[in-house]
Parts: structure tokens; sequence; C-alpha cells
């Protein structure tokens, strides 16, 4: 099994900046791909940004220029910079990877206990 676990969520004005990470531990083959979500009470969850092992990036049209994603050196953390941040960015932010385990048949989707980021103006 594996599990993931977030830090960097808090309070800020809009205008600033976040930054939140994501590491996954546990008995780790590969990461095929990382990703942030988020979703706010009443409203499907939306797919934030999404980085593949080679490097690739995805981002919704929402935060594209704002917001950074990113892995570290080890490939088993992940990164999320936001900047010019708005009150509609306020919400609760879940990292999620898709993990193959050294113990696993096939690789299986993890999720974050998630993190409250809340921007206010």
């Amino acid at each position: 099994q594996a599990q993931l676990v977030e830090s960097g969520g808090g309070l800020v004005q809009a205008g600033g900046s976040l930054r939140l990470s994501c590491v996954a531990s546990g008995r780790i083959y590969s990461i095929n791909v990382m990703a942030w979500y988020r979703q706010t009470p009443g409203k499907q969850r939306e797919l934030v940004a999404a980085i593949t092992n080679d490097g690739s990036t995805h981002y919704s049209d929402s935060v594209k220029g704002r917001f950074t994603i990113s892995r570290g050196n080890a490939k088993s953390t992940v990164y999320l910079q936001m900047n010019s941040l708005k009150p509609e960015d306020t919400s609760v932010y879940y990292c999620n990877a898709n993990i193959r385990s050294y113990t696993s048949a096939s690789p299986t989707d993890y999720w974050g206990q998630g993190t409250q980021v809340t921007v206010s103006s």
C-alpha cells in the first residue's frame, strides 16, 4: 500500500501565493502520474494540474499561467506553486497519484486527505 501526505494549505489574501506539497510513501515501484484536484462543496471535483513521469504537464484553463506543477528529484513528491491567487481558488485541494507497488498486481489510484486553501478578498 501507498500513502499520500499533503501540506502547505492555509489562508492567504487575494494576489498572494501558496505552495502545496504531496509526498508519496510505501512499497512503491513507480509513479506514473501525479496530479492536483480541488473540490468545493456542491461542485464537481476539478482537475487542476497534472504531471507525468516524463515531465509533461497539463493545467486547467482557470489556473493556467498562475499555477505551476512540478515533481521532486526522487519523483515521489509533487508540488503546486500557486501565484496570483483569487477568491475563486478557495477549495479543498487533493493530491492524486497512480502508483504501481511491489505487492500490487496493477497500478492503483491513491488520494491524499485534502488540504484547505482559503483566499480572502
